[in-house]
């Protein structure tokens, strides 16, 4: 709703109500003629001159705030706002709580304080006011009617509930018809003429901005067929117009069509869009945006974090170019238009970018653009999940890089010391055990430590509903989109929103992103509980890491790659309590079934970002260090399962799981702490030439394999009977180099 002059003057005409006199009357047409005409000096003359004539009706003093306002260029909102506050509360005292017809006489005042919460950012205020001016369309005549229709259609499209929007926007479709026929009737003098093509021009402007708004509400509904009908309306009434062209390449993007949504945003003139101060909207800072969420769903980050560097730099420049009052509350909103107000995309940007820069693996980055974000979306769990999946990665060390490809000697011997017959091989210590990240400060300090996730986690918890609030409805989701395309920014964040049959209400806000759908409110619990598990060990918290994930095991939809972690979490922190046989249970291999990333494609591997499944497996592959298939998650299980079977000291147990998992797996998958617990067995059974044999050739040995090959199935095996007949040196060097 950037035209608010139209607004503004519905409010202006007002002022001519029953019981005045002629002499008033005349007063006050005449201060509407030089309202409209732009000459506000003559027009508040006029009113003071109305205000002694009248001096009981508090709507002179509102056309007098409102010309003032505009004589300002409409860069006082702050102070309209007061004197709006001011009014109502005039009104109140002498009405006291009267429904009905007294909020048709005062729905101007109240239209107008809507109209300041939408463009302070005050979504649900705004929601609230309209939902009230609603009830009384009536008797309003159409312009007005028309108007707040459009008011709340625009808020229920910021706060993501496409299906009320639709519901306003077929009223508004009955409202045009009906405006059609009493116009139709009209007097056949010259007044009623020129009304009459007034108002066909009106209808003609809604209409196009009605279609526009169907395809915004039909794209956060990830509705094609009706979306694609409603595009070549849009296509038909406005043109190649930016707005036009940003929503059928969102339109595209959703679909996966990248190419074709990258040509569309091209081809789209942006040079010709009327600027921020005039719009409300920064384009060139959407274009970019744009292009770097599709670049992102196609898995090219690198470019993507670009495109989202151009878009930040475009914001800004549009914010100095408003002299965007930084400093201090008490000036933020003067200076500054008010349609102005919302053009600031900062921190829905930043979000974006943080994002990327997760993907990329600079979690550094991301951390400080996140940190930024969630000072303004701080009720939002999945930012938080974010925040803690940065510290998580910046934390992680090298064991990441040791475990692509081939394991490294690095990862087992840390040194040799000594010639000769005293040489002596010093092995690497695995344990990263009860690290202390960041020793003596506060834990609560905003740095990528693992003290700070832990922190992140709770927060993400403690804002997820419990599972029977899950049915509470949305609150003010704060994405800023616009007619000419952020509605695609605005989408841009959104998970694969599946639920569209479901009703609207049930949903989480989680703004800027779409609000989250029961299904996805489960997935994104499960991602928090094994975040919030690994963090805890990481901490050498072991009670909370087991509570944590025994909590994860017990969710009813928890997809099969969470489940493996969660008995692969509760067993490290069972043993590391000395609980070694309930460890064991949760080691048997049975126990894996599956390691699918998710039953909605969405919260497990931070693809917080995408709606369409297709683009997923385009643009994230599963990390090398995580299973890629049952077979070796089960051989990941039977590692861990030995190790617990040492703890007990039983031997023979231990190297039959190291065995039989070892006969699963590629040899050079073998990690590096199943090599040392090979080592660890010959030792124990007096074996040093074996163990030394170990080390120095980085695989367990096919020896020892020979012993269980009758029970191994699989075909992996190969490898080693290959390798069995060399024992020489050479064959040390050879691994070396590869």
């Amino acid at each position: 709703m950037a035209e608010n002059t139209e607004q503004n003057e519905a409010k202006h005409d007002s002022s001519s109500s029953p019981g005045m006199t002629d002499q008033e009357k005349e007063v006050a047409a005449s201060a509407y003629e030089e309202f409209t005409a732009g000459k506000y000096d003559e027009s508040l003359k006029h009113l003071e001159a109305l205000q002694e004539l009248n001096k009981e009706d508090y709507k002179i003093a509102m056309n007098k705030a409102v010309v003032e306002f505009y004589k300002s260029g409409q860069t006082t909102t702050g102070t309209l706002k007061q004197a709006l506050m001011a009014m109502k509360n005039q009104v109140h005292t002498s009405a006291e709580d009267v429904d009905g017809l007294d909020d048709v006489e005062n729905s101007l005042l109240y239209y107008n304080q809507a109209i300041i919460h939408y463009h302070m950012r005050q979504f649900s205020e705004a929601i609230s006011i309209g939902e009230k001016l609603y009830q009384f369309l009536e008797p309003f005549e159409e312009k007005f009617a028309q108007a707040v229709c459009f008011l709340l259609v625009d808020l229920y499209l910021l706060t993501f509930q496409p299906e009320k929007a639709l519901h306003l926007l077929a009223v508004l479709d009955k409202l045009s018809v009906q405006g059609n026929n009493k116009n139709g009737k009209g007097e056949n003098n010259k007044d009623g003429v020129n009304q009459k093509a007034e108002f066909t021009a009106m209808i003609e402007a809604a209409k196009s901005k009605m279609h526009q708004y169907k395809v915004r509400a039909y794209i956060q509904m990830k509705s094609s067929k009706a979306c694609k009908r409603e595009i070549k309306s849009v296509m038909n009434t406005a043109g190649n117009s930016a707005p036009s062209l940003f929503l059928k390449s969102n339109f595209e993007y959703l679909r996966g069509n990248y190419r074709k949504a990258v040509k569309l945003l091209n081809s789209s003139n942006i040079a010709e869009h009327p600027g921020p101060i005039k719009t409300g909207e920064c384009v060139r800072c959407m274009f970019w945006n744009n292009l770097g969420c599709i670049h992102f769903a196609m898995g090219k980050h690198n470019l993507g974090i670009f495109y989202f560097k151009k878009a930040l730099q475009e914001n800004d420049h549009t914010c100095a170019q408003l002299g965007d009052g930084s400093n201090g509350q008490s000036k933020k909103f003067t200076g500054i238009p008010m349609c102005a107000l919302l053009a600031n995309k900062r921190y829905e940007l930043l979000y974006n970018c943080g994002i990327q820069l997760l993907h990329i693996g600079r979690p550094l980055a991301a951390f400080e653009c996140l940190m930024e974000a969630v000072q303004v979306y701080h009720s939002n769990p999945r930012l938080w999940l974010r925040l803690a999946e940065c510290c998580i990665s910046a934390n992680k060390g090298g064991s990441e890089q040791e475990s692509k490809g081939l394991p490294c000697k690095k990862g087992i011997v840390q040194s040799v010391v000594g010639q000769g017959y005293h040489r002596k091989i010093v092995l690497a210590s695995q344990s990263t055990q009860n690290t202390i990240y960041s020793e003596g400060q506060s834990a609560a300090i905003p740095v990528a430590s693992m003290e700070f996730a832990a922190i992140c986690l709770r927060n993400a918890l403690l804002l997820l509903p419990e599972h029977q609030q899950l049915d509470t409805k949305t609150e003010n989701g704060s994405k800023s989109s616009s007619q000419s395309g952020s509605t695609e920014s605005g989408s841009e964040n959104s998970d694969a929103c599946s639920g569209k049959g479901q009703e609207a209400d049930k949903f989480l806000s989680a703004a800027p992103s779409s609000p989250l759908r029961k299904q996805e409110v489960e997935n994104l619990r499960c991602s928090i509980l094994a975040c919030s598990a690994y963090v805890a060990l990481a901490l050498g918290d072991n009670l909370m890491a087991l509570n944590h994930a025994e909590k994860l095991l017990h969710q009813t939809k928890v997809s099969g790659s969470l489940k493996f972690l969660g008995h692969l979490y509760a067993a490290e922190a069972l043993i590391s309590l000395d609980r070694i046989s309930d460890a064991i249970a949760h080691l048997n291999p049975e126990n894996v079934s599956d390691v699918s990333m998710g039953v909605l494609t969405s919260e497990q591997d931070q693809g917080s970002d995408k709606g369409d499944e297709p683009v997923e497996s385009s643009g994230k592959q599963t990390p090398m260090c995580y299973p890629s298939s049952v077979t070796s998650a089960r051989a990941m299980m039977l590692f861990n399962l030995g190790s617990a079977y040492c703890l007990r000291s039983e031997y023979d147990k231990a190297r039959k799981c190291l065995h039989q998992a070892a006969s699963m797996m590629n040899t050079k998958e073998i990690p590096p702490e199943a090599i040392l617990l090979g080592v660890y067995l010959e030792l124990q059974n007096g074996n040093t030439q074996l163990a030394l044999q170990i080390i120095k050739r980085n695989q367990l040995l096919p020896t020892a394999v020979q012993r269980v090959s009758p029970d191994s199935r699989k075909k992996p095996v190969q490898p080693f009977q290959s390798v069995q007949a060399i024992q020489l040196p050479s064959s040390f060097t050879q691994v070396q180099r590869k």
